[in-house]
């Protein structure tokens, strides 16, 4: 089990991870493209071993790392202060917002070989990449919980995903092995198993402000393991 976790992205996925692992009591390495004077308040809220830093720093003092930055900037991440490490890649590729990549639109690469490419000293394990981060927070329980959910692991090195079970087991949730990262695109946006199992259905006809209240009061659906297997295997390939 990783004694320090390092975070490269500290909006809203980063920042619940960084939360939560505070809260196991791991010791907890923030960090953003802003500075880490940026940062003071979110690191006064987790506590005294949580800690602000630059993502060279973060990414040299974590046993694991979280990369969880918007998917265009994952050029940005430090690749040589990452060589060696065990990378989880909570990056989600969205054209409208990223600018479309042909290599990704047509199927011939998965957002997470992307970053592996990027990261080539490093071992990159897709997670935490299909629950939103408001659901990531309500719906973590302790082990052996009758209703801990579960969610997708995917990677080429099975001692790197070990690692990552053992971690979102800390932080409350189990894990479905999702394959390699070429398989990581049975868990993109779009699928059966991105974010919508995890919300539940949200009401019909409410306004924009009351599904923003309707999405804060949720405490979410639970997804155990057997079925987001099922929604992973559900997935049909982009043609």
């Amino acid at each position: 089990m990783p004694h320090t976790l390092g975070i490269i992205g500290s909006g809203m996925i980063g920042g619940t991870v960084a939360r939560l692992a505070a809260a196991a009591g791991l010791n907890v390495v923030v960090s953003n493209s802003r500075g880490p004077e940026t940062l003071a308040d979110l690191v006064a809220g987790l506590g005294p071993n949580a800690r602000a830093a630059t993502p060279e720093e973060a990414a040299r003092a974590g046993d694991l790392v979280v990369a969880a930055v918007p998917f265009h900037a994952y050029g940005q991440l430090p690749a040589a202060a990452l060589a060696d490490r065990t990378v989880i890649d909570a990056l989600v590729y969205y054209p409208d917002r990223d600018g479309p990549l042909a290599e990704l639109d047509s199927g011939e690469l998965t957002s997470s070989a992307l970053v592996q490419r990027h990261l080539a000293g490093s071992r990159v394990v897709k997670a935490f990449n299909t629950i939103d981060f408001h659901h990531l927070s309500t719906l973590a329980r302790p082990a052996g919980a009758a209703d801990r959910s579960a969610l997708p692991v995917a990677g080429a090195d099975a001692a790197a995903k070990a690692q990552v079970t053992e971690l979102l087991d800390v932080l409350g949730y189990d894990a479905v092995d999702a394959g390699a990262l070429a398989d990581s695109w049975r868990t993109a946006p779009g699928t059966p198993a991105y974010v919508q199992p995890y919300m539940g259905e949200r009401p019909e006809g409410l306004s924009q402000e009351e599904s923003q209240r309707w999405f804060f009061a949720s405490r979410g659906v639970p997804v155990p393991a057997a079925r987001v297997k099922e929604l992973i295997d559900a997935a049909v390939a982009p043609s």
